[in-house]
């Protein structure tokens, strides 16, 4: 497998994480990680990426790059909601870029923002949710060493209604 590396985003960061959406626009819509139009709009993008940055220097979010050796975005590993003292937790989200699939990166970058959870952002427990059809995200995480902590009952409304998700849990030590 090649290597893959991390990196916090920054606002130089805009063009080519656009890039990556951009390109993987209709498979993430696919798989049920779509975005609004608005998402795609290069203006809108940057307001977002400028509202991100911001909130992380407030700890409310932790969003990293997956990079490849070449230096391309090749997905995105992100904590998210993060609540400080007295929980120190955060939710774990990822996505991989159609083409790298299959090749054990998600395992990797979870792998390596557990690592910035626990030594850099201090957390204590990271949560994350999946679909309960979306198999190979559930081996992530449990390779990860995550555990399956529940299941929410309609919990996300996508196009075709509301769908359930699993509840998976992660302490840190």
């Amino acid at each position: 497998m090649d290597k893959i590396s991390i990196k916090r985003l920054s606002l130089d960061d805009a063009d080519s994480l656009f890039k990556f959406e951009i390109e993987n626009r209709s498979y993430f819509n696919t798989i049920g990680l779509s975005r609004s139009d608005s998402y795609y709009n290069r203006d809108s993008f940057q307001e977002i990426i400028e509202s991100l940055v911001g909130e992380q220097e407030n700890d409310i979010h932790y969003m990293y790059l997956v990079m490849n050796t070449q230096g391309e975005v090749i997905g995105r590993v992100n904590l998210t909601d993060v609540i400080k003292e007295p929980l120190n937790k955060a939710e774990l989200g990822y996505r991989i870029g159609e083409k790298h699939q299959g090749k054990g990166f998600a395992t990797a970058a979870v792998k390596l923002v557990m690592k910035q959870a626990y030594l850099v952002h201090k957390l204590h427990r990271i949560e994350a949710g999946t679909s309960p059809h979306n198999i190979g995200s559930q081996i992530v995480l449990i390779k990860n060493g995550f555990h399956v902590v529940g299941k929410y009952n309609q919990y996300i409304l996508k196009s075709d209604g509301w769908a359930d998700s699993l509840l998976f849990e992660k302490v840190l030590d």
